[in-house]
Parts: structure tokens; sequence; C-alpha cells
């Protein structure tokens, strides 16, 4: 009877610890949060204080003069989505192939798995400037590709490939087990069971590695100076030279007296773009994954 009278007083200590430990946990979680939020917003704020007045359509469809002080950023605009369209045309295949290779027919324990791996986290700590003398030396020379947007789009997929092929890669082994067992029990085969199940489950994790490759991409300044140079006129081919937005920007700041202002407004537009990849990016993942799984 005693006993029985004296557990509940002896659980009410641990009750409160715990409930003083989540509490502190969930502070901690939407703390982190906002300080992100926080420090996203002041950015962005500075940004918009800065760069707002210099935007305009006049901007964003002429050229620029005098070395970026006046004129627009339309054949930059240009020159950065082509080296974008590059660098996914060379990455999405590419990953997408060696993910699916890495999650459903290597196993951890195996050795040749092991390697592939860790030279794959290898390179995506890489600096980038390695990666531009890499496409310097390579595409630029060894191909005859020169400065142009081809070397610059190939060198950036060098450098996205690690990172989305481990993001896909963890989010197709993220799917649970039972699904890849329930299509065994019904005798499907692995391609029905890659394209029906297993894809749509993991889209959010394919979609975050692409987002993060594009983010990585169009930010990249290092690696775009050796191998797409630095010509502000507007391309006819991809075998030309052309300015990213990144190298636009780091140039104004850094190079070009005055040119602060139209610094930041590049950069505005910068962070816009990226901003509009990846709502564009949420948007097809999510319409993809009701197609695929559709009946």
């Amino acid at each position: 009877m005693a006993d029985a009278l004296t557990a509940p007083v002896a659980a009410t200590p641990a009750r409160a610890d715990g409930a003083l430990r989540e509490t502190a946990a969930l502070v901690a979680v939407w703390g982190t949060a906002a300080l992100i939020a926080g420090v996203f917003l002041w950015i962005l704020g500075e940004l918009v204080w800065n760069g707002v007045g210099a935007l305009s359509w006049e901007y964003l469809t002429s050229a620029p003069r005098e070395a970026g002080r006046a004129g627009g950023i339309a054949p930059i605009l240009v020159s950065t989505l082509a080296i974008l369209g590059v660098c996914l045309a060379a990455t999405v295949p590419i990953a997408f192939g060696s993910a699916v290779f890495l999650a459903e027919y290597t196993s951890d324990a195996g050795r040749f798995g092991r390697v592939v791996r860790t030279s794959l986290d290898v390179l995506a700590g890489v600096p980038s400037i390695v990666f531009g003398l890499f496409g310097n030396a390579f595409f630029c020379r060894t191909l005859g590709l020169g400065f142009s947007i081809l070397s610059g789009g190939l060198t950036l997929a060098c450098m996205a490939l690690p990172l989305v092929i481990r993001s896909t890669e963890e989010g197709l082994r993220a799917v649970p087990r039972e699904y890849r067992m329930g299509a065994a029990a019904l005798a499907l085969s692995r391609t029905t069971t890659l394209f029906r199940l297993l894809l749509p489950a993991a889209v959010p994790g394919l979609t975050a590695g692409l987002v993060l490759g594009i983010g990585r991409a169009l930010a990249e300044t290092a690696a775009l100076i050796f191998t797409s140079g630095y010509v502000d006129r507007m391309p006819s081919s991809l075998l030309d030279s052309g300015r990213a937005l990144s190298i636009h920007v780091y140039d104004l700041s850094m190079n070009v007296a005055g040119g602060d202002r139209n610094a930041y407004a590049s950069a505005l537009v910068l962070v816009g773009l990226l901003l509009l990849v990846n709502g564009v990016a949420g948007a097809l993942s999510a319409l993809w994954r009701r197609r695929l799984a559709a009946p």
C-alpha cells in the first residue's frame, strides 16, 4: 500500500526533468531556425536596401556599359543560364545513374562501394579553385574548348556531381526496406520497383540534392574565372566566352570604381534567381511524384 502511494511521487521529478529537456530541445531547434532565418533576412535586406534602386526592366534587358557602372546585365543573364543549362545537362543523367547504382546495386560493406563513396565525399570538399584549374587544364586546353560557356558548365558539373550523387543516393536509401520487400513479393521487376515505388518516395531527397547542386553552380565564381571567362558581351554559341552573374558581382565590387550599386543589384538578381529555381524545383518534384504515384 505504501509503495503504491509513493510511486507517483517518485515519478514526478523524472517527468519534470523529461519535460524540461523537451522544452530545452524545442527552444534550441526554434532558436536555430530563427537565427538562420534572421541571417538570411539580414543579407536579403542589405541587398534590397542597396540594390533595388538600380533594378528596372532596362537593367535586365540591356548590355553593360562603362565596365558595368552603367547599362544592364542581359548578356550576363544569358551566359549564366547557358552555363547552368550545360551543367544540368551533364549532371542530372550521370548523378541519377550513379546514385541508383550505388543505392540499389552495391552494399555498404563492399570495397567498391566504399571506395566510390569515399572518393565522392573527398571531391565534395575540394575547393572550387582546384576545380577551376582542372577545368582550365582539361576542358579549355586538352579538349581545345577554350574559355567558353561549355568549359564553364562542364567544370561546374564536375563540382556538383559529388554533392548531387550522394544526396540522391541517401534519398533512395531512406526509402523503407518494406517497399523493396513488397515489390519482390509481388514479383515486380527492379525497373518497375525503381520507377513506380522508390523514386516517388525518394523525390524529396532527389530534389534537395538537385537544388543544392544548382545553388552551388549559380553561386560559383573561382571555377568560372578559369573556364568561362570575363567577357560581358552577348554569347552566340556555347563555345563563346561568357561572364556569369557571380563573376559580374565580384568584378563590380572589387575591380570597378563606382560599381557597388550595380554589384548589389546584380547580387539581388542572383538571389532572386536562386529562389526561383528552388520554387520551380519544388513544384516540378511535387508534380513528378504525383504522376509517378498515379495508377
